[in-house]
């Protein structure tokens, strides 16, 4: 089926329970077993049955099942925000003494999450370039255990070298790591091109409105067969003594390992659990994900059509521009060469660019993108202002970086109001 009848089916029989047409939303706890016998056999995995909503819920199995759909992926776990997926994904494949690869083009969150908190857990990360990756097989050792990158960054608007980071990684036996939140599923799936994992901050395109906290992580079909019987990934082919010393590498013919670890490992102990209630607008906001991304994405390249062509405007970076470095890949990798809502520009300095954001009436200052409506970020300031100043300049972000998350308004409106705080 194509994504547009996935979104709207995959996941759920309206014929089930009470023939409900909307999902209904299981908001609960606990669960019960009926016997005892049952219990001890859900708590032993010998029956995955639901146990407790911090490991499983209804309703946010359809959701999970409908993204992992259009992802193309086996199968997916939900978690309470992007970042606990991204926390989820690294606490499911490394332990202490390993190493992460991390792109230099990430989320300022994501950086600090592996190069500061995970080393107080004894994960060494180390950066690499996204887009040229000649020297990414030069950091891989035996400790490397993730490749992880953004498939078109935040906010840089970079487009990872997808194929070049995939063939490395695929040499060694190591996991890649894709965070798709950008692109969304509607536009693009990296699990097509060769991806392991593709993680989301759930909370920007997929919810669609500012709604929801929400994170998820999707596996490929195909990473089973690359975690079974590798040396690097002891997690899942040594006994798990919490489970009686079951080997997770041993059902790979019945379950997606990675994600039957996440659930109940990680989410079992670290408890980064999802809000039913969640999972039901999120479930909403795929429904609508394929009209909007288009939306979005033919607002954003007519702004910055016009902010190209602004005397103020010192640069702009978005793939829908035909002479951007990255127009290319886009119409060969994304659907239709549509390029999300997501755009940068650059202006003189840090309080043009600040003075600029207070001067706007639609677009609203706010941290966030992926919202129906239209926001504007200074990013040296907000999202990425705890990194100093070198690791700004390696991520590429200078002080007068201005980032759009272009939204569902008209563009005339749009393009007008930039150009009273331009003016």
């Amino acid at each position: 089926m194509e994504k547009q009848t996935l979104a709207l089916h995959s996941g759920y029989d309206s014929l089930s329970g009470y023939g409900t047409m909307a999902v209904p939303i299981y908001f609960n706890t606990a669960y019960n077993f009926g016997t005892a016998d049952m219990a001890a056999d859900r708590f032993t995995l010998k029956d995955l049955g639901y146990i407790y909503s911090r490991l499983s819920n209804p309703t946010t199995d359809v959701f999970q099942k409908r993204l992992a759909a259009l992802e193309g992926g086996s199968a997916a776990v939900a978690t309470s925000s992007g970042q606990a997926a991204v926390f989820a994904t690294m606490a499911n494949l490394v332990k202490s003494g390993d190493t992460i690869l991390m792109s230099d083009k990430v989320y300022g969150g994501t950086v600090t999450l592996l190069t500061s908190s995970l080393a107080n857990f004894g994960v060494k990360t180390k950066v690499f370039d996204a887009e040229n990756t000649n020297e990414l097989e030069s950091l891989i050792d035996d400790t490397t255990k993730a490749i992880l990158f953004e498939t078109l960054s935040n906010p840089q608007i970079s487009i990872a070298d997808v194929d070049s980071i995939v063939s490395i990684a695929n040499k060694y036996d190591i996991v890649t790591v894709a965070d798709n939140t950008v692109l969304s599923p509607a536009l693009y799936n990296p699990i097509k091109d060769g991806v392991d994992v593709v993680i989301h901050s759930a909370s920007k395109y997929i919810s669609g409105q500012g709604l929801s906290i929400a994170g998820a992580v999707v596996s490929s079909p195909k990473l089973n067969e690359k975690l079974k019987n590798n040396s690097r990934y002891p997690l899942y082919n040594e006994p798990d003594e919490t489970y009686h010393g079951l080997v997770y590498s041993d059902f790979t013919d019945s379950f997606d390992i990675f994600s039957l670890r996440l659930v109940f490992r990680v989410l079992r102990d670290f408890g980064m659990t999802i809000s039913p209630f969640n999972s039901f607008q999120l479930i909403q906001g795929l429904e609508t994900l394929d009209l909007r991304m288009e939306k979005h994405s033919k607002n954003a390249l007519e702004v910055a059509e016009f902010l190209a062509n602004h005397p103020k405007v010192k640069s702009v970076t978005y793939p829908g521009l035909k002479n951007s470095k990255g127009n290319k890949i886009a119409k060969e990798k994304f659907k239709d060469g549509l390029s999300s809502g997501l755009l940068c520009f650059e202006v003189e300095n840090y309080d043009i660019a600040k003075e600029i954001s207070d001067k706007t009436k639609i677009f609203s200052v706010v941290v966030n993108i992926g919202d129906s409506k239209s926001i504007i970020t200074h990013p040296a300031s907000t999202t990425h202002s705890q990194l100093s100043q070198s690791e700004l300049k390696t991520a590429g972000i200078s002080s007068g970086l201005i980032r759009l998350s272009v939204g569902l308004e008209s563009a005339k409106d749009l393009i007008a109001d930039l150009k009273q705080a331009l003016d």
